[in-house]
């Protein structure tokens, strides 16, 4: 059985809308979430081998705004690129044309999460795209391979390369096994929480697979190892704002430090007890933070959200065993304890250009 969202009470309540816009010679399928009414348009971008139910829970606190959000080309609904190859120069020129075709009456606000900040931040300093403001989130701020655990990232390359190798039907096979996506997913979530944990993996299960064939993922992860932040952030003169982890198994909080100092107009925000999946397990706080970046002295609508809501995991899970009942009842707890101390400590934990 597949496990609910924990977040779907709230994203429930905000309207949303499927589009398909021709970019080039591709379809990309992308999602709008409440009017241009509602305030500053978001144009996110997600993360690799992901699609737009990754930012979804961030989405789901950020009920004042009008947020698109599109599948990479070659992931997700979105078809791959065909005039060119799904490398950072391919994918930031896609950006740009997309947002074109998007016909805003305002420039939009551009959030990028993971492999999504290093595409936004290749289109800003390579490409026409323009911005005013920009949100990264679990930024890539330094080489891959120079991670906390860059021995895993090498290991990824080596998965990647057999999948190159072996005939194409094995190679994609291999490339979709369900083993290691679930190995990728228990890597990277950091939570405390076993409900949290199950829904995480459920999610892997279902959306880390969805590429369109096997030399759009192989392109794509290229891009993703060969490519950072801090190539393009001198070239970025608008306000910014990055929201890092301190347990993001990819990119170490001294490299974060580092890439604030780049660019021209920066804040870090630093969360603790979380890694590189702050979308799934801290996306109330992340949208806090993009809310009062966003419309600065506000009370922003994340900050009154109940509480209820934003444990909702841990009550929406509560239906196995009595023996996970009070596993996840602790977990919950411990998960609360946790936030808290995010609220208390993230001031602390901010540095300016």
């Amino acid at each position: 059985m597949t496990p609910t969202s924990p977040y779907s009470t709230l994203l429930g309540r905000i309207p949303v809308t499927k589009h398909s816009v021709l970019i080039g010679a591709s379809l990309t399928t992308y999602w709008e979430y409440g009017t241009p009414s509602n305030g500053p348009t978001i144009v996110m971008v997600h993360g690799f081998r992901g699609d737009h139910h990754g930012l979804e829970p961030v989405v789901a606190h950020l009920p004042g705004f009008h947020m698109i959000s599109p599948d990479l080309p070659g992931f997700g609904e979105s078809e791959p690129l065909r005039l060119s190859r799904h490398d950072i120069d391919g994918y930031a020129g896609w950006l740009q044309r997309f947002v074109d075709a998007l016909h805003l009456d305002e420039v939009p606000v551009l959030l990028g999460h993971s492999f999504g900040s290093i595409v936004v931040s290749a289109a800003l300093a390579r490409t026409d795209l323009s911005t005013n403001q920009l949100v990264l989130v679990n930024p890539i701020a330094a080489p891959a391979l120079s991670g906390p655990r860059g021995i895993l990232t090498r290991l990824a390359v080596f998965y990647y390369q057999m999948g190159a190798i072996l005939p194409e039907r094995l190679g994609f096979a291999l490339l979709k096994n369900r083993i290691i996506v679930r190995v990728m997913s228990i890597t990277m979530a950091k939570t405390k929480s076993r409900s949290l944990r199950r829904w995480i993996h459920s999610e892997h299960d279902r959306y880390f697979s969805a590429f369109s064939d096997r030399d759009v993922v192989l392109e794509a992860f290229k891009a993703s190892v060969s490519h950072d932040v801090s190539e393009f952030a001198r070239s970025i003169d608008v306000q910014t704002l990055l929201i890092a982890a301190d347990r993001d198994d990819i990119t170490p909080v001294s490299a974060q430090h580092t890439l604030v100092d780049l660019f021209p107009d920066a804040t870090l925000k630093v969360l603790p007890d979380v890694g590189h999946l702050i979308h799934y397990e801290l996306p109330a706080r992340a949208a806090s933070l993009i809310e009062k970046f966003l419309v600065p002295g506000e009370n922003g609508a994340a900050d009154a959200v109940d509480a209820a809501d934003v444990h909702d995991a841990d009550r929406i899970f509560e239906s196995g065993t009595s023996a996970d009942r009070g596993a996840d009842a602790a977990d919950a707890d411990a998960d609360a304890d946790a936030d808290a101390g995010v609220m208390r400590s993230s001031d602390s934990d901010e540095v300016s250009r």
